[in-house]
């Protein structure tokens, strides 16, 4: 999907059945780790019917305690870098994973707006991390445009996309 384009909701229920379809195919689980999405990667993937067989949990953590305590980052992970960057989405993802026992993980972190941004991380400036297990963890930079809602649902869209690429590669 591309990161100027909002998904309408009849095209993330698609792309969560896509990702769905992978998981039930493979005997796989996923987890989703979430700050800026506030659990929106949760609530697509599990309005699908039969989601507790492939849908391990979701954890919502905004906060540095938050992230710290429920998905292991780092104290100092977040103090030189921030809670919006590359090192946090991989630490997310890595601890969700870890954490949780699912054998795919989808992370993200970023500025949904309208405030919060600065210079260096403008308002759209969203890092997702996706790991298998067994596998590395990778996260990539997008900048989204957009309302606050729209940041959010671009976001979504491309953390499930990442998840998809992830299953059936």
């Amino acid at each position: 999907m591309p990161t100027s384009q909002t998904a309408s909701d009849s095209e993330l229920q698609a792309l969560a059945q896509s990702v769905a379809e992978c998981l039930i195919a493979r005997g796989q689980t996923v987890v989703a780790a979430e700050s800026c999405t506030g659990g929106w990667i949760a609530k697509v993937l599990t309005d699908i019917p039969g989601s507790s067989n492939w849908f391990e949990c979701g954890v919502v953590a905004y906060s540095y305690e938050a992230k710290e305590s429920l998905l292991g980052v780092q104290p100092h992970t977040l103090e030189r870098h921030g809670a919006v960057s590359q090192e946090t989405a991989v630490e997310m993802v890595s601890g969700a994973l870890a954490r949780y026992g699912a054998s795919v993980a989808v992370a993200v972190t970023g500025v949904a707006g309208p405030g919060g941004g600065t210079p260096d991380k403008p308002v759209g400036t969203v890092w997702i991390g996706w790991k298998r297990r067994g596998g590395y963890a990778r996260a990539e930079l997008f900048h989204f445009d957009g309302d606050r809602e729209a940041v959010r649902r671009q976001t979504v869209g491309a953390a499930l996309d990442g998840v998809r690429r992830i299953l059936t590669s």
